[in-house]
């Protein structure tokens, strides 16, 4: 037997069959806003009476009986898009309750709480809870409850939770332990325990998990990953490791996101070793690697200037098919290239290139002017053709300085044809790299070949006036000015 319905709200009138509406009580007085941020969609009400119950009439009518469905549908395609009486669902909701032919089910019960939660309006989300604990759900049979109430309390928990608000968490959730049937998800007790852990509640989330074996509800890796956050973040390193031995003893296999946290854990403790022994231990359980584990690994050992030691692990872990292939080590470079170890950095990056993780754009720049700044000018000319053979296009100003490097060292027809490479793979070919070219063969009194580039620089525009074409020209040894001058005065 349904229990008798109960007011939210001050007694409301009940839909008449007459195709008026009846007169609503005062609406209620807009949500504080200096204590509640509203949605955007929300205006701060004013006195709509009238109009409400204008609109009202308009959607509600006895030519269409109230059913949840017809309900929900004029809070999805009408209320909620209102500019003036979006923020009324509740009062309406209410006001349908008071409807003695009207039962409210799970779908208006869920959106009325997602709507209550996602604008912070905490009070009538209380009074919400109460109401569906009063009032049972249609679809409920005999004895048993209805299977969408946990769905309902778990949205609310979490926009709790989500908040900070474990106290008011923890109400629905004992709420709704009265209402249900048979014990809660483990998603359930997982939302409690992680509130407490962003709150810094390390003791609630241990009492709370302690709770949840009580209840006989077997925690899954979730469970476990938050509590061994807490005791890492509350420095409780030796009793996170206890929880992870518990973890396994439960049959729960621990996932990338335990091992970095404990591999994160003993770095912070200075345990390096025994870190990287946990990454090994990721290995040998076939627990995939993701770029955040060696991003931990790798930057804490930089960090201890063991940087030799980070090159090591990396190329061991390509070796051994580990190393995940969005792993940028570009960092692992710019150190090594940052101490004046450019050699060593490109070692390094041939090692795990050939092992078939390709560095990235800026790890091969930072390389490139690593290799350039140790006057290893042959090594930073290979390694940028190999770049753009591979399909890596470095920005102008790396790749002019390279050229200008080439040059220096009479070596202009090297530049010219990576330029010519580079103009191939999109890197468009610009004032400056030409300049530097036609300098270079200048120097080198590379007649012909420097007349073929200032005559692409003047069909590109890049030739303002005749007096900078005759001084190109005259830099290559005087050559014929007639027919030139005409295409220069067009």
């Amino acid at each position: 037997m349904a229990l008798k319905k109960k007011s939210l709200l001050k007694p409301l009138s009940k839909l008449p069959k007459s195709s008026s509406l009846p007169s609503l009580p005062p609406l209620p007085n807009p949500p504080d806003t200096q204590e509640l941020p509203l949605p955007v969609s929300t205006l701060s009400p004013s006195s709509h009476y009238t109009q409400l119950v204008t609109f009202l009439k308009s959607q509600l009518s006895d030519h269409h009986p109230l059913s949840p469905q017809t309900l929900l549908h004029f809070f999805k395609s009408k209320l909620h898009h209102h500019p003036l009486f979006t923020h009324y669902d509740f009062h309406v909701f209410t006001w349908a309750a008071s409807i003695d032919s009207f039962h409210h089910d799970h779908s208006t019960f869920f959106w009325m709480a997602r709507s209550l939660a996602s604008s912070y309006r905490f009070s009538d989300l209380q009074s919400l809870l109460a109401f569906i604990a009063a009032n049972p759900c249609p679809c409920s049979q005999g004895i048993f409850s209805c299977p969408q109430l946990e769905t309902i309390f778990l949205f609310v928990i979490k926009a709790y939770s989500r908040l900070g608000k474990m106290e008011d968490a923890l109400c629905a959730f004992q709420t709704m332990m009265r209402l249900i049937d048979g014990r809660p998800s483990v998603v359930v007790y997982n939302i409690v325990i992680n509130g407490y852990v962003r709150c810094g509640d390390n003791d609630k989330a241990v009492s709370f998990y302690e709770r949840m074996v009580r209840d006989k509800v077997t925690p899954d890796v979730f469970t476990f990953n938050s509590l061994i956050n807490s005791y890492c973040r509350s420095s409780k390193f030796h009793l996170a490791l206890d929880l992870f031995r518990e973890m396994k003893e439960r049959g729960c296999s621990p996932n990338v996101v335990s091992f970095n946290t404990l591999i994160r854990g003993f770095f912070r403790e200075k345990k390096f070793q025994k870190g990287i022994q946990m990454a090994y231990e990721m290995i040998e359980l076939r627990c995939e690697f993701s770029s955040v584990t060696c991003e931990i690994l790798v930057g804490g050992l930089c960090s201890e200037g063991r940087v030799s030691e980070a090159c090591e692990l990396v190329i061991d872990f390509s070796m051994k098919g580990a190393l995940p292939a969005g792993f940028d080590y570009s960092g692992l470079v710019g150190k090594l290239c940052g101490n004046g170890n450019a050699a060593k950095a490109l070692q390094v990056v041939d090692e795990l290139w050939r092992g078939g993780n390709a560095p990235s754009l800026i790890a091969c720049t930072t390389l490139v002017e690593g290799l350039r700044k140790d006057q290893r000018r042959g090594e930073a000319f290979k390694l940028m053709e190999k770049m753009l053979k591979e399909g890596m296009v470095p920005d102008s100003v790396t790749f002019s300085c390279l050229l200008q490097d080439l040059c220096d060292a009479v070596r202009t027809t090297d530049a010219n044809m990576l330029r010519l490479l580079a103009s191939s793979k999109g890197l468009e070919t610009d004032a400056v790299m030409y300049n530097i070219l036609v300098a270079g063969y200048t120097r080198e009194a590379r007649r012909k070949e420097g007349e073929i580039l200032v005559d692409e620089m003047l069909d590109r525009g890049f030739i303002p006036d005749l007096a900078t074409y005759n001084r190109l020209m005259n830099g290559l040894a005087g050559m014929p000015l007639h027919r030139r001058s005409s295409a220069i005065n067009r």
